[in-house]
């Protein structure tokens, strides 16, 4: 299939919102690990209602330094009379983890491509395993909407996607029924359980998660530490390179590559993220974070931070 060049970039910016999604996420061991051991009865770094917002520039070709995209997650707790997360799989006696994501296109990229897009995602989890429950999401892009939600039957070892046009509540919904196998979490949901895990430099590992029904396993290796400037001041981070492009990954159908930059301390804030493709080079930086654990060079004590 090929591209026009509206469609190239706005497919590299959901790419981009996968990996950003991922950001926090990809370290800490495997997700057989995961999905055996219990999460750490300790604080978490994004609680409480933790939010992160991330900007996305091209930094050459047609877009050179140019806003095109903005994504927001957030952390919280599911309210306790909020029967929409209560999932029959769970047996957590504390709230379910709600994890959430939105990316949506900015200025010039609509003005440009006479395009416009908004995705959003939804993750429960179980917070006595940190096992994805249900995912959720809406993608729109221009005219077309999708919705789709994802269920994981633990028991039946089963996972269970669909997706349907609500703009044409009458059409037949796309189902997509597959076995779990090693996927404990969606690619969100990862990011929050993987952040409570030690990183080390030099480790090498595959990640594997569920997304549309299928699993993928994305490999991943912890690379070299070093000092950058960010949003929350000069911090000491570790680069992590991270396959998601090619045959079999997360995006299939175009060629890259991914570094990102997380913050070598307890909370693994992720602070800068950078994909290099065949239509140019995306810079993703962290542009605001507020509650959580915030951090500040050296110590864990402001809990917002905005860049200027």
């Amino acid at each position: 299939m090929k591209f026009s060049p509206r469609h190239k970039v706005q497919h590299i910016i959901l790419a981009a919102f996968v990996c950003v999604a991922m950001l926090p996420s990809i370290f800490g061991g495997s997700v057989a690990h995961a999905m055996d051991t219990p999460a750490a009865a300790k604080p978490l770094p994004f609680e409480p209602s933790e939010e992160l917002i991330y900007q996305a520039d091209f930094s050459k070709l047609m877009l050179r330094g140019i806003e095109i995209a903005e994504f927001h997650f957030t952390a919280g707790r599911a309210p306790s009379n909020d029967n929409s997360h209560v999932v029959a799989a769970s047996t957590a006696l504390a709230p379910n983890i709600v994890f959430k994501g939105d990316a949506r296109a900015r200025g010039w990229f609509r003005k440009l491509f006479n395009f416009d897009f908004h995705y959003t995602h939804e993750s429960i989890v179980d917070p006595s395993n940190f096992l994805i429950l249900r995912t959720t999401k809406l993608d729109e892009q221009g005219k077309r909407v999708r919705q789709s939600v994802a269920e994981f039957d633990r028991k039946a070892d089963r996972v269970t996607w669909t997706e349907r046009n609500p703009n044409d509540p009458n059409a037949t919904p796309r189902i997509v029924t597959g076995v779990l196998r090693d996927a404990a979490h969606d690619f969100i949901s990862a990011i929050y359980y993987l952040r409570t895990q030690p990183l080390a430099p030099g480790q090498t590992f595959e990640l594997a998660l569920s997304d549309d029904g299928q699993t993928y396993h994305i490999p991943v290796k912890v690379s070299e530490r070093r000092a950058l400037n960010s949003v929350v001041g000069k911090v000491q981070t570790l680069r992590l390179n991270i396959d998601i492009f090619g045959a079999g990954r997360l995006v299939d159908d175009r060629q890259g590559s991914m570094a990102l930059w997380v913050t070598d301390d307890a909370r693994h804030l992720p602070v800068r993220a950078r994909l290099d493709t065949d239509i140019g080079t995306l810079d993703i930086k962290l542009k605001k974070v507020t509650g959580g654990i915030a951090i500040t060079p050296g110590r864990t004590t402001t809990r917002s931070h905005t860049t200027q």
